[in-house]
């Protein structure tokens, strides 16, 4: 009997030590799948102090689906189309693409215009993309692009008003420089 038991003890040994091991592997993955709850607090601190201040923007966002709903005939003037389509340009031009590609599924699955988002992309690069940092100025471009993706960036007045210098055989009817108060004429295409 004692033959056996002393046989036996190297192999309960090592089950013992599997098991602990195992175990503490399971107990360092549920730690890790927990997260730290100093970050979980600070996403609870994230949300606004004062309640006057959600009120405003959530107005401000509804004022905006209703802009975007008179100013655009079609699917892409529907709120879900706009919240979608306004998010995952926002993401793209941050360079999160695996997240704009997830909005973008989304997105057709409502059924909203892929097209509008290739222009209302295009409409914010011609501006010149806005720092990532600068979130207001990015979210305020891509709204403003999302309601009139064809708009324009404005035109450097140097190259508006460019008459020729000198007394070389150049285009005399160029117009006359405006006087202080009027406005520039427009310029010939």
């Amino acid at each position: 009997m004692r033959r056996v038991i002393w046989g036996l003890l190297p192999a309960m040994c090592l089950s013992v030590g599997v098991l602990l091991t195992t175990s503490l592997v399971g107990a360092t993955g549920a730690m890790a799948q927990s997260g730290d709850t100093h970050a979980q607090d600070q996403s609870k601190s994230a949300a606004p102090a004062n309640p006057g201040d959600a009120a405003k923007d959530n107005q401000r966002k509804i004022d905006e689906f209703t802009e975007a709903a008179q100013a655009i005939n079609g699917p892409a003037g529907n709120p879900e189309c706009v919240w979608l389509g306004k998010r995952a340009v926002i993401l793209i031009l941050r360079d999160d693409l695996d997240t704009a590609f997830r909005h973008l599924d989304l997105y057709d699955r409502f059924g909203c215009p892929g097209g509008h988002i290739q222009a209302a992309i295009r409409c914010v690069t011609r501006f010149g993309i806005p720092d990532a940092k600068a979130t207001d100025t990015m979210n305020s471009r891509a709204h403003a692009c999302w309601i009139n993706p064809a708009a324009q960036p404005p035109q450097p007045a140097a190259a508006t008003a460019s008459a020729p210098s000198g007394t070389g055989g150049g285009d005399t009817s160029a117009a006359p420089a405006p006087t202080q108060g009027q406005a520039p004429p427009p310029a010939k295409q």
